[in-house]
């Protein structure tokens, strides 16, 4: 027998599947694509916030007849985005709900006449009051959304709160709040659109989730699943931002195309995309927690409210992760947890990485800096008291019963960092008045769980495989898309090491629905655990059978052997395989009690920052961050996905203003929305804490979003010890930094 070439690639460095075709520039991108007599569509967009369509006026200078024109009346489906509920339309039918709604759409051969004819459309409107903020919403003086202008509400209970907060020695009250960012991927959003011979419908654009945009388009165009494909092509970024918004903008190009009888490409530019696309959450979240004299909590009494724009799109779900990490990873025997999601006239909110839970998470943290303050002990040791550790029950009731990391991930970060003597060193800094600056660190521990919540795995279903074609080549089919992350990579190790095969000879099928089954969406810090597990049991199974035929992996020569058995006549053998819930979960939708996950990953970072007395510019001088992600498949990857996650959670901390007038974005461009660079980003000791897990492939957990969580309490904190004074609301910019002192 030949001797095996194997050698396990999980836990090691692999090289980016996708890297050398990115790294020669010979990735395409969806506007690299030169689709023949391609045309170019642009968007006829709402100028005010609010208000009823009386009509359209077409300039009769200007040459129609090179054009077409797509309105309402030509989508031949529903006029809806199929997602949570059907309330945004594809084109808006005489009502706008917001500034920058799609009205109308128009594609000419010529990207720039395409341009110009915008220009040539002017749209009568009857302005409406408009609901702005969250505060009008709920004063309900305009209903836009049923009776109470609420999309979603959750209620959590455990124990008695009033009991709590009557039995507490101290309590501690705080209110936090939170702005809209903007996911700054370097890609904007893009898709192109055609009909085939055969009349299918095929997309084509940059993506998170072919399946979703596959379900919106057949529920615009009133087809059946099989005449519609979506296809993804090499992804610049998403964050999130390309998670629901393509669906809109593929089905924009695909009524063009239908209308043109050509291929139609639809690509943003920058202002248009940070202008209409989604964003996070705005929120405020108040406190108020019960303790004992010595720290420990008795009782926390939390409310949130989460801004959702003029349609739901996803609010719901992400309103229900805020809700449910709003505690923070603290054992409390008496929780209650009420938040709701309201709908006022700005652009609609959606995904984006952390998805509700960094800005509850903010909230729950930066509390425990008021809560050292009111007890005169410090937030290290309170912090310890109350930490999840195994056996604890979390405010749903569900028992932690393997990989609690968050004390793991606490100590070894202040040990890394040498919190207490820093600390000490920027108290005697600041005690000398001479210096230009002030300084200070400050920490925090979140959880983060991984997956979708409760029962959605379940409804997911999500299916996912290994295929080996006649000619010996071994692939994975999933829909999981790359977006950056390394999905490629991770996937092909899963793949090649339960297989028992080198790295190099798994590769991954393009994302295509036509191609691989539904794996659902590249979302909810489950790419790696979920799909990535359902990967490892279908090259299990592929393992199995060529075992039970005798056959072998050992070699090259070998594996094509094997493959021509194997597939007989037939071009490959699939092996798919369908998520089943672990049988120690359990969730009810209704009361929001049991496992809200299957596990969670914790993550604790530690800031130090400075302060200048003059301009108050903040400018984080290093940051330590200890991950329990249960294990790295690839850890390059993985400290990648932890300093670009932890570098966003700092433009989210100091930076990102997203600045709204009218309900419109007036610094749409990256010229005055401040994203963080090479020279903001600090230097940084990234350490994975090793916790398996063992429902994940390999012990690995989630790892994508649990970066974006603590970086902003961390900070937050480290401004407090600086200049003394807690500033309880994000951004935290030099103007509100200078308030905040000079008060």
């Amino acid at each position: 027998m030949a001797r095996s070439l194997f050698s396990p690639s999980v836990g090691r460095s692999a090289p980016r599947k996708e890297g050398p075709e990115k790294l020669r520039g010979a990735a395409r991108y969806i506007d690299d694509y030169a689709l023949a007599g391609a045309w170019h569509g642009v968007t006829l967009r709402s100028t005010i916030a609010h208000g009823r369509v009386k009509g359209l006026r077409f300039d009769p200078s200007f040459p129609w007849s090179e054009c077409v024109v797509v309105t309402a009346d030509d989508v031949p489906g529903a006029n809806v985005v199929a997602l949570i509920e059907d309330d945004q339309p594809v084109l808006a039918d005489g009502l706008v709900r917001h500034a920058m709604e799609p009205i109308a759409l128009i594609a000419h051969r010529s990207r720039a006449r395409a341009y110009e004819a915008l220009k040539h459309v002017s749209v009568d409107y009857e302005p409406l009051p408009a609901v702005l903020s969250m505060t009008e919403a709920l004063a309900r003086k305009q209903l836009l959304y049923k009776k109470d202008n609420v999309f979603k509400s959750y209620l959590i209970q455990r124990g008695d709160v009033e009991r709590g907060l009557r039995e507490a020695a101290v309590i501690v009250e705080g209110e936090y709040s939170v702005a809209h960012q903007e996911q700054a991927y370097i890609e904007n959003n893009g898709m192109a659109a055609w009909k085939e011979r055969d009349g299918t419908v095929v997309a084509l654009g940059s993506m998170q989730c072919p399946y979703y945009i596959q379900k919106a388009l057949m529920k615009a165009l009133g087809l059946p699943a099989d005449k519609v494909r979506v296809v993804q092509a090499a992804t610049g970024g998403g964050f999130g931002g390309k998670e629901e918004y393509p669906s809109i903008l593929a089905a924009h190009a695909a009524l063009l195309a239908l209308k043109a009888k050509r291929p139609v490409k639809m690509i943003y530019d920058r202002h248009e995309d940070m202008a209409a696309t989604t964003k996070r959450h705005p929120a405020v979240v108040r406190h108020k927690t019960g303790l004992t004299r010595d720290g420990r909590l008795l009782a926390q009494d939390i409310e949130i409210v989460m801004d959702g724009g003029a349609y739901m799109t996803l609010s719901p779900v992400v309103l229900s992760r805020g809700t449910l990490h709003a505690t923070g990873p603290y054992d409390c025997p008496h929780v209650r947890v009420r938040s709701q999601v309201v709908a006022t006239n700005t652009p609609p909110n959606g995904a984006f990485r952390g998805f509700g839970a960094p800005q509850t998470l903010f909230a729950a943290e930066l509390h425990w800096e008021k809560i050292a303050a009111a007890l005169g002990i410090d937030a290290l040791t309170l912090r310890r008291r109350n930490l999840f550790r195994e056996g604890s029950t979390t405010a749903t009731g569900q028992v932690l019963r393997e990989s609690v990391g968050a004390a793991a991930v606490l100590e070894r970060a202040v040990k890394r960092s040498g919190y207490g003597k820093r600390r000490a060193r920027c108290a005697a800094w600041n005690a000398d008045r001479a210096k230009p600056t002030w300084r200070g660190v400050g920490l925090a521990v979140c959880h983060h769980g991984a997956g979708f919540t409760g029962s959605g795995e379940v409804m997911l279903a999500s299916r996912a495989g290994v295929c080996l074609r006649r000619d010996g080549r071994l692939r994975v089919l999933a829909s999981s898309t790359e977006i950056g992350q390394g999905a490629n990579t991770v996937f092909a190790q899963i793949a090649a090491d339960t297989l028992g095969v080198p790295f190099d000879e798994v590769e991954i099928e393009t994302p295509d629905t036509a191609k691989v089954p539904n794996s659902g969406p590249t979302v909810a810090s489950r790419t790696c655990m979920v799909v990535g597990a359902l990967v490892a049991r279908a090259a299990g199974q592929l393992k199995e059978e060529l075992k039970n035929r005798g056959l072998s992996l050992s070699s090259p020569a070998e594996l094509r052997k094997a493959a021509r058995l194997l597939c007989g006549r037939k071009p490959m053998r699939s092996f798919v395989v369908q998520y089943e819930k672990p049988p120690q979960v359990r969730w009810d939708d209704e009361t929001y009690q049991g496992d809200a996950y299957a596990v969670y990953s914790y993550g604790c970072v530690v800031a130090e920052v400075e302060v200048d007395r003059v301009t108050f510019e903040t400018r984080v001088r290093k940051l330590w961050t200890s991950q329990d992600i249960g294990a790295a498949i690839n850890p390059l990857l993985a400290e990648g996905q932890i300093i670009g996650g932890t570098t966003q959670a700092i433009g989210y901390a100091l930076l990102e203003n997203v600045v709204y007038k009218d309900g419109v974005m007036v610094n749409s461009q990256l010229t005055d929305y401040i994203i963080p660079t090479a020279l903001d980003t600090p230097a940084m000791d990234v350490d994975i804490v090793k916790n398996p897990f063992s429902g994940g492939p390999f012990g690995a957990k989630g790892l994508g979003e649990l970066p974006m969580d603590a970086p902003a309490p961390a900070i937050g904190a480290a401004i407090h010890q600086a200049t003394g004074k807690l500033v309880a609301r994000l951004p935290i910019l030099p103007e509100v930094i200078c308030a905040a002192v000079k008060a």
